[in-house]
């Protein structure tokens, strides 16, 4: 009888790839995970319970046939375990890299409730994607048969790319329009390089590119070009701009220099990532080498901007949150990482206003945890009489992002938002009241996780393709 594969959660501990020490990942951008070798992976996938209702799929915004490519990879079928990978997620690499896995697949994994610790299915997933580049199992999109239809797509963020891929494989036409020089929204020049190397974006941005995807790149709709044109020019349009205005901070003082937005940061240090030239960071007004950071927000932008600026040389670097660690909306690895980095949590405190131009103190309230708000959080209050100054050299406000006003800055009034300013669209299709007009992604959910907008790229292709009379199956080949 055949040795059984799988149910090794029993005799298997979890493991995860190697991390690098603290000490040498913060000198660089380099991700700080190793790569499973192939005993390691086959060994992790092999603790999958194989069970009968799989919570990490149902769990996973793509609904990925996890327990089949673990399967696979424990009993050594990976270029197989790739083609199950690939066949509901387009870009599985980057998912395995940047998603929360401990808040969705591996947060709900059966084996993780019965107290044997979760499949290491993010590390697995990287794995076998990684495997198949290197193997040459990555196919270029060469579409059975070319068809007439045009749609031009509005943003080059996973949520336009994913779309881009599926329609071009069905033989659909393919436009992308993007305000940036490189197509990849925030996984290029949000997301820094130590959770998400770029030849891993880029390289899927080539293959799109080869496969006949054309990228009109320093492009911005309503001043390069209009709305009405794209439209004019195109049978379908999607809309996939993601959300970029940034919340912005009240109080005195908050106007000084040296307060900047996360992803005016962000950006600057991955457009160094790639060789360019960047005034604000020679100028010093976006690098924190040797400067006193105070990061203010508690998502994982703030995550990766407390540590950029340990990688930059920060004299120290401080990440001021309302509320407490249990309570705060970014990952915990992240924040495990960061302290393990050197960057040190001042929760439950707020900014109240700021201090010298340029900016020399963070005037900050401490707060405490009262009762639960609509969404059930505790809602923080003030303590009277505990404020205190945070000295700060560099503030980073990273208090999360919201829509631009898209139906003026076009010139669209028919563009219907809703009242946060997100446009609506039907929740499936991706459909506005505007015929042959789709929206996707954050533009439509606000900001969310790259993963939500994979899938939402993927639906509306395929309702589009519907739209067309082509068959969407076609694309996933």
């Amino acid at each position: 009888m055949a040795k059984q594969p799988m149910l090794k959660f029993v005799t298997v501990e979890r493991d995860m790839p190697e991390k690098r020490d603290a000490s040498a990942r913060k000198q660089d951008f380099n991700e700080i995970y190793a790569e499973f070798a192939k005993a390691k992976a086959e060994e992790q996938a092999s603790r999958c319970s194989q069970c009968g209702v799989p919570y990490c799929q149902s769990h996973c915004p793509l609904h990925n046939n996890i327990p089949d490519w673990l399967r696979l990879t424990a009993t050594g079928r990976l270029e197989e375990a790739y083609g199950i990978s690939q066949a509901t997620n387009t870009f599985p690499e980057i998912c395995g890299r940047i998603c929360p896995q401990d808040r969705l697949c591996e947060g709900n994994c059966v084996i993780e409730q019965s107290g044997h610790e979760t499949v290491t299915i993010g590390a697995v997933e990287k794995y076998i994607t990684d495997t198949a580049w290197e193997e040459g199992w990555v196919k270029p999109i060469v579409p059975a048969q070319e068809r007439p239809e045009s749609v031009g797509i509005i943003g080059a963020g996973p949520g336009g790319l994913a779309a881009a891929d599926r329609l071009r494989r069905a033989g659909v036409q393919v436009t992308v329009y993007d305000t940036h020089d490189r197509a990849g929204g925030l996984l290029t020049y949000g997301i820094p390089g130590f959770k998400l190397e770029k030849d891993v974006v880029m390289r899927r941005n080539d293959q799109l590119e080869q496969g006949g995807v054309t990228f009109r790149l320093n492009c911005e709709v309503g001043k390069d070009i209009s709305f009405a044109e794209i439209r004019e020019a195109h049978d379908a349009v999607i809309i996939a701009t993601g959300v970029y205005k940034s919340r912005d901070l009240q109080g005195p003082g908050a106007g000084a220099a040296g307060i900047v937005k996360a992803i005016d940061y962000l950006t600057a240090s991955n457009r160094l990532s790639f060789g360019d030239t960047v005034p604000e960071f020679e100028s010093g007004e976006l690098n924190a080498e040797g400067k006193k950071v105070v990061v203010i927000g508690g998502g994982d932008t703030a995550m990766d901007c407390v540590r950029t600026a340990i990688r930059q040389g920060a004299e120290s670097v401080k990440c001021l949150y309302r509320r407490d660690r249990a309570n705060m909306p970014g990952s915990q690895r992240e924040t495990k990482n960061a302290e393990e980095e050197g960057v040190e949590f001042v929760w439950l405190s707020a900014p109240k206003g700021f201090s010298g131009n340029p900016v020399s103190g963070v005037m900050v309230q401490k707060m405490r945890l009262g009762q639960p708000d609509a969404s059930g959080r505790q809602s923080p209050e003030v303590i009277e009489g505990a404020d205190y100054v945070e000295e700060a050299d560099l503030v980073i406000k990273a208090l999360g992002f919201e829509p631009e006003d898209l139906p003026t800055l076009w010139e669209q009034p028919d563009l219907e938002v809703t009242r946060w300013g997100t446009i609506k669209a039907a929740f499936t299709t991706g459909a506005t009241d505007m015929d042959g007009v789709y929206a996707v992604g954050d533009i439509v959910r606000g900001a969310s996780l790259v993963v939500w907008a994979i899938k939402d790229g993927r639906d509306c292709a395929d309702a589009i393709l519907e739209r067309f009379g082509a068959n969407a199956a076609v694309a996933a080949e």
